[in-house]
């Protein structure tokens, strides 16, 4: 795991720049923020952003920042993104994260995701606790590539630790750690799966089927991808499956999984802690845990980021970092 733990001198300057930016703006809005944070991020400690520059460069698959600031009257835990949103709890540390992703990649949304917010909240929420969305707690989020259906997929997704009482584990596995049967990874490495939009993505385009999710906006594609010598990886069990019932494409999945089960590791975020995992490198998932829904529970801000933000572009019409 590539790790930067910063001096508290460091985390000052980081604080400051925050600072700085809250004194000025009467209304936080991260959507009309994301074009004048690369110009803030330049005045990040010079240590940070040459780690972070160099994370990018050796496409290391999870990389932590240690010891960012995280307000010390923070308030209490939503109950649910909604209500995060609504009140705009945790705004510091949405701006402490942007200034660390866009010294990465891009920042960007989803229009179907969390109301088209560019910083999602990610805490537990009542009735959902056995939900495939990260506003679940007693079931655990099963490994997976993070927006697993679209060719703008994050190359990262970010996760920064606000509170985590009860040392909840981020879970992930390297493709560099997967004993994959050669058999199966050849299956893997041919265009023969479909992926879905997961449940967090409210109204996404989507056909019922005869009774099957299918996806109609893009072609089946491969699991593995890219260089034979350093490959990528795309996967979600929950929000894929074997196009045209190929049975054989069926059993490669089933394969990964148990592969997947048996090289799990885990990170535990600490208040200040932030993770970047290369979402082309890693599958990442939750343990689950007991919500209190009493203002202690854990809470994270989440935020994608791409690293070439054309990409977005080049697939819309109009210049905009919210993908419809």
């Amino acid at each position: 795991m590539n790790k930067i733990v910063l001096t508290d001198a460091e985390r000052a300057v980081v604080s400051a720049l925050v600072d700085e930016v809250f004194d000025r703006v009467d209304v936080w809005d991260p959507v009309a923020m994301v074009d004048e944070v690369p110009g803030l991020a330049e005045r990040l400690p010079l240590r940070l952003r040459e780690f972070l520059v160099n994370s990018r460069m050796a496409e290391a698959d999870v990389t932590v920042v240690a010891n960012l600031p995280v307000d010390e009257n923070l308030v209490p835990t939503p109950i649910g993104w909604d209500l995060a949103a609504k009140t705009g709890a945790g705004q510091r540390e949405e701006l402490v994260l942007l200034l660390c992703g866009t010294a990465l990649a891009d920042p960007f949304g989803w229009a179907t995701q969390q109301d088209g917010r560019v910083v999602h909240d990610v805490c537990p929420a009542p009735g959902m606790e056995n939900s495939l969305t990260s506003a679940s707690s007693a079931a655990p989020l099963t490994l997976h590539t993070e927006d697993v259906h679209h060719p703008c997929r994050g190359d990262y997704v970010s996760l920064f630790c606000l509170r985590n009482p009860d040392a909840v584990g981020t879970t992930f596995v390297r493709i560099a750690a997967l004993d994959l049967p050669a058999g199966t990874r050849e299956v893997l490495a041919q265009n023969r799966f479909r992926f879905h939009p997961d449940d967090s993505h409210i109204g996404a385009i989507v056909d019922l089927v005869e009774g099957e999710v299918r996806d109609r906006v893009f072609d089946p594609g491969s699991v593995i991808f890219g260089p034979a010598e350093r490959p990528y990886l795309r996967f979600d069990v929950d929000f894929m499956s074997a196009a045209g019932g190929d049975t054989e494409a069926e059993q490669a999945i089933q394969t990964t999984v148990d592969c997947l089960a048996r090289s799990v590791e885990r990170v535990i975020l600490e208040p200040g802690d932030a993770v970047f995992v290369d979402n082309y490198r890693v599958v990442h998932g939750r343990e689950p845990f007991v919500p209190r829904y009493d203002g202690n529970d854990r809470w994270l801000k989440r935020l994608n980021l791409i690293r070439d933000v054309r990409r977005l572009y080049a697939m819309s019409d109009t210049r905009s970092r919210i993908i419809a």
